[in-house]
């Protein structure tokens, strides 16, 4: 949660902004190329090509095949105004993507996602890629919907919670992404390096490692088609159920009994390994009155659970 509060603190602020790092970037994107195949990439809610992401889709432009790589920058000061950077690949032959070779236009607002150019502008794309802002990751999921697009985006792991986002993923038009584990932020050079997660990458740039952080997709990956793989049986004084509610509590994914026909409250930590082909959601229990997906208070014995995603087998 500390870790969580620095990152959405530094990205209010220019002089602290957390930049998604390289390796972070290319670990996730590797399992969607064929998505990208001659399509137009937009990159917006960042800091334009001081990010890891207008360095990673202009370093691997060719190899991805891509039409078009869009960037924008947001102007933080009140009245000022954005750049929309346009880059079409290669020119001179160096395999790098220099500064001459990006086709920069002023914009007349303020270069933000939600602003009518903004908004031009996701209609262009084919594919979303970005960071947006935690505090606006509900409307930003909401734009992405209203709009038909395709993203793969990073949001807190608390966002598969909101009203906005969990129908989505009961729905399977979004899930989580591939890697699960902390994911790594570049910091600026006099960023103080105090705690045990922050250090040095490979590249002599410092970072800092934050937990709770997800790839949000409908980007769809063989990885999410794999089957978890399960070995125990059904019993009453294993799995119990329910005060409230007709279902039994299975308090570790791995532990899901294989013959249980009913439905079953799971860890949120199962939308890391859910596959659409083996389960289907049903609901969530949280207090039983957040939204019309959550069903009841968990309740086991008198004792109250940590909220469950509600699953059973396809059938």
């Amino acid at each position: 949660m500390a870790n969580n509060k620095i990152l959405n603190s530094a990205k209010s602020g220019k002089k602290d902004e957390f930049y998604t790092s390289l390796d972070e970037i290319s670990n996730e994107v590797r399992y969607y190329r064929p998505h990208f195949e001659g399509k137009k990439v937009l990159c917006n809610c960042n800091d334009a090509l001081h990010t890891g992401f207008a360095k990673f889709f202009s370093l691997q432009f060719e190899l991805l095949g891509l039409k078009e790589l869009i960037c924008t920058s947001f102007a933080m000061e009140e009245g000022g105004h954005g750049v929309v950077y346009r880059y079409h690949g290669d020119k001179n032959g160096n395999r790098t993507p220099d500064i001459d070779e990006w086709e920069q236009i002023p914009m007349h607002g303020n270069g933000g996602f939600n602003t009518p150019e903004g908004l031009a502008l996701i209609d262009e794309a084919d594919i979303v890629v970005t960071n947006p802002p935690f505090s606006l990751f509900r409307e930003f999921i909401s734009v992405m919907v209203e709009h038909n697009k395709k993203f793969l985006i990073i949001g807190n792991v608390n966002a598969i919670g909101y009203k906005e986002v969990f129908p989505l993923i009961m729905d399977n038009k979004l899930w989580l992404g591939v890697n699960k584990k902390s994911m790594i932020f570049n910091v600026p050079d006099d960023y103080p390096l105090e705690a045990k997660t922050c250090g040095i990458d490979t590249y002599g740039k410092p970072f800092i490692k934050v937990n709770g952080i997800r790839w949000y997709t409908n980007l769809d990956n063989k990885v999410r088609h794999e089957e978890i793989i399960l070995y125990k049986k059904y019993n009453e004084e294993e799995f119990p159920k329910y005060d409230n509610y007709d279902a039994i509590e299975v308090n570790k994914v791995a532990d899901i009994p294989l013959d249980y026909e009913g439905i079953m409250g799971v860890p949120i930590t199962f939308l890391d390994k859910y596959n659409p082909d083996q389960f289907e959601i049903v609901g969530e229990a949280n207090h039983g009155k957040d939204n019309d997906f959550d069903l009841f208070a968990p309740i086991v014995n008198g004792k109250v659970l940590y909220k469950r995603i509600l699953i059973r087998f396809k059938k």
